[in-house]
């Protein structure tokens, strides 16, 4: 029994060596065709590739506007509610990302296809076909370092530099026509809000001063009250402004808004507190209010309301402008493309290195596969398997 179980590793060791050796003899019988049929292939892939007409990489880089700390920032606390604005129409996470975006747009490229008739250069009847193939000879990719780099392929080298530098000529063509940047979207921002506000105090003051009364009767009523409860409605509406853009970027669960939602809570209290005041002390002794006076100061309040609207709106707006300003020059460029001089494709050595192994391990494979069909026709079972996979096959196509 031991003798048995001693013999039978052997035996099994003896089996390893014996495949080897087939596998060996297989190699060492079919040496020629493994050898000469990768050269073959080989050379012929690089006689085919002195046919392939050349390529040519012409590459431009950039730095995208840089986001910087702008002066209005250094007020924004100090306006409030007012400042959360600016927030909210501001900020952009990665600048650099966004200007690949930009010039992957469908926009971008359409521009690049007419100023330079792509679709006749492609022979494509389709602009979106166009766009698939620009973009296949195109590379355009944002470093850590945020420098924008944009590589075009084309076997014509000017061609390729004026398509890399027509890129960055078309971005700042776009972004002409976009707020971009930090200021660009508070300038923007702040803008719209000023001419909307500069409106409304119009109509107010023309409301004010249609009322025929004198300042005579605000004697009981100091209009710095009015002027306080003006102000103080003002920056309520503000932060209820802020708290309707900040829903889009944080939930209601989120601290800040928490925090603004209790800010606004805040000044709520205090404007009807103070509007009480002034109520009372517009009152008359007697009890009584008069109609006209009241609706002085009704309308008196609502043009201070819209005159502290306007001053703080026109405030960020100057400092918007200044900020972007501030900015100079949009885009950076480091490198100008021009026409290269090398071919960057076709890779001749390499194509003929890649095929060459290609083809030496195919034909390896189909060595050994057909040395394994050779052995299995000698055992019956295996004959017998094989007829029937062949049978199987020929019914699958119709051939039986």
């Amino acid at each position: 029994m031991s003798d048995n179980q001693g013999a039978t590793p052997m035996s099994a060791m003896d089996d390893d060596e014996i495949s080897l050796l087939d596998l060996l003899q297989v190699v060492a019988e079919n040496l020629r065709l493994l050898i000469l049929g990768p050269l073959l292939v080989g050379l012929t892939a690089l006689g085919v590739s002195f046919t392939i007409p050349p390529t040519f990489t012409a590459n431009t880089s950039f730095l995208p506007p840089q986001q910087q700390n702008s002066a209005a920032a250094s007020m924004l606390s100090s306006l409030g509610a007012l400042g959360g604005l600016a927030g909210a129409a501001a900020g952009i996470k990665n600048p650099a990302d966004q200007y690949v975006a930009f010039m992957k747009s469908n926009q971008l490229l359409d521009a690049l296809i007419d100023e330079f008739d792509l679709m006749s250069r492609y022979e494509v009847a389709y602009r979106s076909s166009v766009r698939a193939a620009l973009m296949g000879s195109s590379r355009i990719a944002s470093g850590k370092d945020g420098i924008i780099t944009v590589e075009v392929d084309d076997t014509d080298p000017q061609l390729a530099a004026d398509m890399a530098n027509a890129y960055v000529t078309q971005l700042e063509a776009l972004m002409s026509r976009l707020a971009v940047t930090e200021a660009q979207q508070r300038r923007q921002f702040f803008e719209l809000q000023l001419e909307t506000a500069k409106k409304k105090l119009i109509q107010a003051e023309i409301a004010l001063s249609q009322t025929g009364v004198s300042s005579d009767v605000l004697k009981s009523a100091p209009a710095t009250a009015i002027a306080g409860v003006a102000a103080l409605q003002a920056e309520v509406t503000a932060q209820e402004v802020r708290l309707v853009s900040m829903r889009g970027y944080l939930t209601e669960t989120a601290p800040e808004f928490k925090q603004a939602v209790t800010a606004l809570a805040s000044l709520r209290a205090q404007l009807a507190k103070q509007s009480e005041g002034a109520r009372s002390s517009t009152t008359r002794a007697d009890g009584s209010s008069g109609g006209a006076r009241d609706d002085y100061i009704t309308r008196y309040r609502e043009f201070k309301y819209q005159e502290t609207l306007f001053e703080l709106f026109a405030r960020q707006f100057e400092m918007a402008k200044l900020d972007e300003s501030r900015e100079g020059a949009t885009i950076q460029v480091i490198d100008t493309a021009t026409a290269p001089e090398l071919k960057s494709k076709p890779k001749k050595a390499l194509i003929a290195v890649l095929a060459t192994l290609a083809t030496g391990f195919l034909l390896l494979l189909w060595v050994f596969v057909r040395q394994a069909l050779k052995n299995a026709a000698q055992d019956t079972e295996s004959a017998q398997k094989l007829a029937s996979i062949r049978v199987a096959f020929r019914r699958a196509f119709g051939l039986s």
